[in-house]
């Protein structure tokens, strides 16, 4: 068996991360929860171009925190009995919410699938974002001068976080969704936007994160993996601190949006898929939130995986939801 890069599997299983949290993370993210309930998400439903037997394919729309109209696509079963289940999903960084037919299975299972396009990427939703500073090459800077300067809520994957909780609020109002079981999905950003979205909707039953991002930025940092969907980090410093004089204080405002951080919140029982040769979101920063989870959980490990498809996982995701 392949060792992997990063720290022996004996250490990733106890490892608890090193990016610092911030003192007031909890009361950030209640304050952000409040502000998201008081919005009026004037949700609107487009029937879509694709239709097919057996579904009903919508564009959904709402309106999300700082006023921006955030897109899904909202795929329904005709003939499944009310209430059913329904899994929200959630695509990788840079990109949207993929084909509609990629999504049949799961309607054919008489499961709701509704996909969230993330603010400002590939998809129709809106960036309305007003920041100062460095936004080159990325998210996870967009709003640090911000936070630097007293207003983390500006950060945009604060926005992106609340998106999936709102999203998970609207579907389990509708009248054939069953609140009680509704599960997340998604790969890479994805993987983060899955455990954001179970730690800040709490009434998510069954969350599949697959190699999640945002993590123990720290790490990545430490690592010399600040490169490829991490990049941005390094080229952040080389613009906007060459010296590294607020270092400390830029790790910790990053902590806002560190889904380790998120992870003791969740209540939904967890798939993880891991590959241990991951060299874009390193084992050990996704242990950092792992390990932070108390509710049911297994992690199936590709030890000579990165991050890339994993044989045989999506099949098991794809019954583990199935039995929501």
């Amino acid at each position: 068996m392949p060792l992997t890069f990063d720290l022996p599997i004996e250490q990733l299983d106890t490892y608890q991360g090193k990016n610092p949290r911030p003192d007031d993370f909890d009361a950030f993210w209640d304050k952000s929860l409040t502000e998201m309930r008081s919005i009026d998400s004037r949700v609107e439903l487009i029937p879509s171009e694709f239709q097919v037997p057996g579904a009903e394919c919508f564009h959904l729309y709402f309106t999300g925190v700082g006023g921006a109209r955030v897109h899904a696509k909202l795929l329904r079963p005709v003939k499944a009995p009310s209430p059913h289940p329904a899994v929200l999903m959630f695509h990788g960084y840079s990109g949207d919410s993929g084909d509609w037919s990629d999504k049949l299975g799961y309607v054919a299972s008489g499961i709701t699938v509704a996909a969230l396009d993330c603010r400002g990427q590939a998809g129709l939703s809106e960036d309305r974002g007003s920041v100062i500073g460095n936004t080159l090459h990325g998210h996870i800077i967009r709003g640090l001068d911000d936070a630097l300067k007293g207003s983390p809520e500006k950060m945009l994957f604060r926005q992106i976080f609340l998106d999936t909780a709102q999203l998970a609020n609207i579907v389990m109002d509708m009248s054939d969704v069953d609140a009680d079981r509704v599960g997340a999905i998604g790969g890479s950003q994805g993987g983060a936007l899955t455990i954001a979205c179970a730690a800040l909707e709490p009434r998510i039953k069954r969350a599949v994160p697959i190699y999640p991002f945002l993590s123990d930025y720290i790490r990545v940092w430490e690592m010399d993996h600040a490169k490829d969907a991490y990049r941005e980090l390094q080229e952040y410093f080389r613009h906007s601190d060459p010296t590294h004089k607020l270092e400390s204080a830029i790790f910790e405002k990053l902590g806002y949006i560190d889904i380790q951080f998120l992870a003791p919140r969740i209540m939904a029982e967890v798939l993880w898929g891991i590959g241990l040769m991951d060299t874009i979101c390193p084992p050990s920063t996704q242990f950092a939130a792992y390990n932070k989870i108390t509710s049911p959980k297994t992690m199936v490990i590709y030890p000579d995986f990165g991050h890339e498809p994993l044989p045989g996982f999506y099949d098991q995701a794809f019954q583990f939801m199935a039995r929501l």
